[in-house]
């Protein structure tokens, strides 16, 4: 493990050049102080966990110290928003503090948010509010748990400075990992300024740091292509099994490693509605829940078009044709093992349809429902669910034949059990969760965002004292309206 002052930093983005980003330092917040922390994140730095505990800590994560080779950059792309083209966004209030390397040799960027103005600021401010900083890190952290690819959050630190949104609210810093920011923003820009020579260096320098198995094809750039779109359908895959709901799948915010990036305005499914919106200002339902699938494919069409000047358009047409048998599968493999089945059938797809049909037609609490489903033999946790729904003929009807493709596969109680609690949390970040930890946080108690941040760090596991978290959210959590302002 080391300490604070011994991470080695390898700054390869930096070394691109002024053109793919500018040299910010980052500006203070007054009297910061640490919030909450992850040690599961701290171990990506092989950093000890006692290191959270020491001033040092605070300084060097909110940006009132910086490390002797930490190169503070803002960088710079443009992206589709809401499905218009954005010509330059770019870091508006975060930066790339520099590029970390373990001990395994991963290099992991330290991405400071909420750091201040940037070249890339536009009309903002530069600051993050305290409440969207726990809202990303405690996703970030979830998400990992859950077995969803995710950037990381090491850490949130609060702080006096005033920041005004729709009220007035405190500056807060969040520090972000990820093995590389880059996203299909950064290639669109290079593309639509015409700069095909800057965009091949950051499309070499991507698949050579990131995708170093794609130099060995003959084609590595169509390689990487198809690579990216397999991580982006898996990716969504598992967000739809586990009902996530990102709400700003702008092409900015869609990560070149297929990981989950940028959180705004997210939530989890309460009770299953395919048709739901996360995102207060999504009027239109561009980014709802069903909407999640076909935006992916949208985006990496936007991501194709730009990498047009090195690979055939014949070649990204037929991998962009890859992408939705990719993601059904991985989603049936998903959903199979949250029903408890190991084999596949082709009549799963038909009996895990029928089953959303239901649970939105009758406001099923979806996290819930599977969870139920594994804690008791099928019979007997049919026989509860089925006082749930409003069509109970129609959910007789599913009932048996899901017990008949149950017992196709022949397996006790206790291994069915084992195995779906290992595929169903029990525990999974609801929005009012959040609200009532941010709340406390804003009050000066950090207590409750730390605790839940704890409980959500294990969301497979019974937690004895702590079932208080896994049960149905209030009517007025159902109901909280999150918006993009942050």
């Amino acid at each position: 493990m080391k300490t604070l002052t011994e991470l080695n930093f390898d700054n390869r983005f930096a070394r691109l050049g002024e053109v793919f980003s500018t040299e910010v330092t980052p500006q203070p917040l007054e009297n910061p102080r640490l919030v909450v922390a992850s040690e599961a994140a701290m171990a990506l730095l092989d950093l000890d966990p006692a290191n959270k505990d020491d001033p040092l800590f605070t300084d060097l994560f909110a940006g009132h110290k910086l490390w002797s080779t930490a190169e503070p950059r803002a960088m710079v792309y443009s992206g589709h928003q809401f499905g218009s083209y954005n010509p330059q966004l770019g870091d508006g209030r975060g930066l790339l503090l520099g590029e970390v390397v373990n001990e395994t040799g991963e290099h992991w960027d330290l991405h400071l948010k909420g750091a201040g103005l940037t070249p890339y600021s536009r009309m903002g401010d530069g600051r993050a509010v305290l409440r969207s900083s726990i809202r990303e890190f405690l996703a970030s952290e979830h998400l990992h748990a859950l077995g969803i690819p995710s950037s990381r959050a090491l850490c949130v630190t609060g702080s006096e400075t005033p920041v005004y949104r729709e009220r007035q609210e405190r500056g807060a810093m969040l520090m972000r990992l990820a093995p590389s920011h880059v996203r299909f923003g950064h290639f669109e820009f290079f593309y639509y300024t015409k700069q095909h020579d800057e965009l091949k260096k950051l499309l070499d320098h991507v698949v050579e740091s990131h995708f170093p198995e794609c130099l060995e094809h003959p084609e590595p750039y169509h390689s990487f292509f198809r690579e990216v779109l397999e991580r982006t359908a898996e990716m969504v895959a598992k967000w739809q099994a586990y009902g996530f709901c990102h709400g700003v799948m702008n092409t900015d915010n869609m990560s070149i490693l297929g990981i989950t990036f940028d959180f705004g305005p997210y939530a989890f499914l309460d009770d299953f509605d395919a048709r739901f919106i996360c995102n207060h200002s999504d009027h239109a339902g561009r980014y709802s829940y069903e909407n999640q699938v076909p935006i992916a494919h949208w985006n990496l069409a936007a991501l194709a078009q730009a990498l047009t000047p090195f690979i055939a358009i014949e070649q990204l047409r037929a991998t962009m044709d890859l992408f939705l048998p990719i993601y059904e599968t991985v989603w049936l493999d998903l959903m199979r093992k949250r029903l408890g089945l190991q084999t596949a059938e082709e009549s799963d797809k038909e009996l895990i349809q029928r089953l959303l049909q239901l649970m939105q037609s009758s406001a099923i609490d979806y996290t819930r429902f599977f969870r139920e489903l594994g804690d008791s033999p099928a019979e007997k946790a049919l026989a509860r669910l089925r006082e749930d729904f409003v069509d109970i003929k129609a959910f007789d009807e599913w009932a048996t034949s899901y017990r008949q493709r149950s017992e196709r596969e022949s397996v006790d109680h206790e291994a069915r059990r084992t195995r779906m609690h290992a595929a169903n949390p029990k525990y999974i970040l609801r929005n009012y969760l959040a609200q009532k930890a941010i709340e406390a946080a804003e009050a000066g108690d950090y207590g409750p965002v730390r605790e839940l941040h704890g409980v959500l760090s294990r969301p497979f596991d019974e937690q004895p004292g702590m079932e208080r978290y896994a049960e149905r959210p209030p009517e007025w959590g159902k109901h909280l309206e999150i918006s993009c302002s942050s």
